[in-house]
């Protein structure tokens, strides 16, 4: 890893380190908070879906990675995707979902009004929903006119993408349309998959996932979704995420694995990605790439891993003059970056 030009300065850690209190982890979501401290998330237990995964945490205060700890976890029900929102009022949201079939999934939320220090008891976020409302993996947006924008997918039958929205700080949540990767091509998937240590239902499905969202002018905005066609696809709205349009492939790669944006303060889009372009493709390298036109064009300006091993799941946020990014680190540990725009 070289220091790059959009970069003063890189910060590089790993929050668990060689002690960590787990077989296994995945999927993290970062978020600053108000005191200064930093609060990341994700799953963990023995493996992927098993009935021992929980939702565990950790704060880093004082450029010092606290100690792991579970925040969510019920005996005989799996957890998955943990994502972190900060309420306009400073307050914490973590959405999480549950159940051992994806496409039976329950949002569940809990809130913190101390920085993360405790959380209240948890909550379904759509009573009797089943399938899985609210963000997905990816984090929820603040939009101009003050809406929250939750980036969701479902994935029974075909793939596909929505946007949860509320327009009364979370009490009640709207679904937009579905947005479908409209499949042509001739499906293929790599031979050596099953290397990937993901559920077992996830192989079988193909489609568009995980949508992460950015906002280019005022009720402009637009997803970029995981897929299984090779490609990272894209939809766009006009109406503040209420309709988006057919989803379309952009032309960077995507091994049918997470993806994360944010959008910096000076508006450039930082993309964090596996520039893969196979299904169940090796999910390295991890790279991030910068686009200067909101997402028409990218380049690679960093690096993140490259060494043999699974990278993935990446979660960025832009915060103040930085980007904050963690993603999966070979299933034993969540590697944090920060970076310090130039």
């Amino acid at each position: 890893m070289k220091d790059c030009a959009e970069f003063r300065k890189i910060t590089h850690e790993y929050i668990c380190g060689k002690n960590a209190p787990f077989q296994s982890c995945h999927a993290s979501s970062v978020a600053a908070l108000r005191d200064g401290s930093i609060f990341a998330v994700w799953f963990a237990g023995s493996k992927e879906g098993a009935d021992d995964v929980g939702i565990w945490g950790a704060q880093r205060r004082g450029g010092v990675w606290g100690q792991p700890h579970i925040l969510a976890q019920r005996d005989g029900v799996p957890h998955w995707n943990p994502v972190l929102f900060v309420r306009p009022d400073g307050s914490v949201m973590l959405f999480y979902k549950t159940g051992r079939e994806i496409s039976s999934w329950q949002t569940q939320f809990m809130i913190s009004t101390d920085n993360c220090r405790s959380w209240s008891q948890p909550r379904e976020l759509v009573p009797g929903d089943r399938g899985g409302r609210g963000p997905v993996r990816n984090k929820v947006i603040t939009l101009s006119n003050g809406r929250w924008l939750a980036p969701a997918s479902r994935e029974d039958g075909e793939w596909r993408c929505f946007a949860d929205y509320s327009d009364d700080q979370g009490a009640t949540w709207h679904k937009s349309n579905e947005v479908f990767a409209g499949l042509r091509k001739e499906y293929s998937i790599n031979p050596d998959h099953k290397d990937i240590p993901v559920s077992e239902q996830s192989y079988s499905g193909r489609g568009v996932i995980q949508p992460t969202l950015w906002e280019s002018k005022p009720g402009m905005v637009h997803m970029l979704m995981r897929s299984s066609e090779g490609s990272i696809f894209r939809s766009d709205s006009e109406d503040y995420g209420t309709t988006w349009c057919p989803g379309y492939a952009t032309c960077l790669p995507n091994n049918n694995s997470g993806i994360d944006v944010a959008k910096a303060v000076d508006g450039r889009l930082f993309l964090a990605y596996n520039p893969v372009g196979l299904n169940w493709g090796p999910r390295c390298p991890l790279k991030l790439a910068c686009s200067e036109d909101n997402g028409v064009t990218w380049r690679d300006v960093l690096t993140l891993d490259d060494e043999p091993g699974e990278y993935s799941y990446p979660a960025i946020v832009s915060h103040e003059n930085s980007l904050l990014i963690t993603y999966t680190y070979r299933r034993i540990d969540i590697a944090f970056w920060k970076l310090d725009l130039a």
